[in-house]
């Protein structure tokens, strides 16, 4: 992905490290230089200086490509202005933003924009919503280190026991929802069609769920 991060706070900074050690390639933009010393030397982060909401800014880092446009900065009132910058006149298709005040909650949703808060689980959070859109968590723990997610099975996966697919450390089958009804799964039962399966899955560990998830045969 090509991903612009606006503000190079704890947040954005960790934000940035993550998503290009991961391989994307991460533009970063904050009106102070010294904030470029907090990130990570890395070849696929670029640092320009200037306001999140500068068109000419955002012109340089390549907007017009981007597939993913984070609003991290300091303040909600310059948040909400990138996002919607980012949103209604170059039409990103995804834009996030950080939120400080959550009684100002209402007017990123009004604008159909996520809002996230707090610092480790807000990078967390983040991250997530950027590359696992589609493993929502029904829960998460600590500072979302640990999330529950309920996912569908690929049909590839029916008659495998559902212990098979726990992974040491990282993933485990917690609970399957099948015919509407719910049971904790034991050592040998198998997986059915139509079954709903409760992980608990590392955060870190998502892109290694996500992948098991989505694979099919043959592919």
């Amino acid at each position: 992905m090509k991903v612009i991060v606006v503000g190079c706070g704890r947040v954005g900074s960790a934000l940035a490290g993550l998503l290009a050690a991961e391989g994307h390639d991460v533009q970063v933009v904050d009106r102070r230089p010294q904030a470029a010393r907090r990130l990570p030397d890395s070849s696929r982060i670029r640092f320009h200086e200037g306001n999140g909401y500068s068109r000419a800014v955002l012109r340089t880092a390549g907007i017009e490509h981007a597939d993913a446009f984070v609003a991290v900065t300091s303040g909600d009132n310059s948040n909400v202005v990138c996002a919607r910058t980012a949103k209604e006149t170059y039409r990103v298709p995804i834009v996030l933003a950080r939120i400080y005040d959550p009684r100002r909650a209402d007017i990123y949703r009004e604008l159909g924009i996520p809002a996230i808060a707090g610092v480790r689980w807000t990078v967390h959070q983040i991250h997530r919503m950027l590359l696992h859109r589609h493993l929502s968590p029904e829960l998460s723990f600590g500072n979302g280190e640990t999330l529950l997610i309920r996912s569908d099975l690929p049909d590839y996966l029916v008659g495998r026991r559902l212990t098979d697919f726990d992974v040491d450390g990282e993933i485990r089958v917690v609970e399957v929802t099948r015919a509407g009804r719910s049971l904790i799964p034991a050592h040998g039962t198998p997986a059915q069609a139509g079954d709903l399966v409760t992980f608990a899955v590392a955060a870190t560990a998502l892109g290694r769920l996500r992948d098991f998830l989505d694979k099919e045969l043959g592919t």
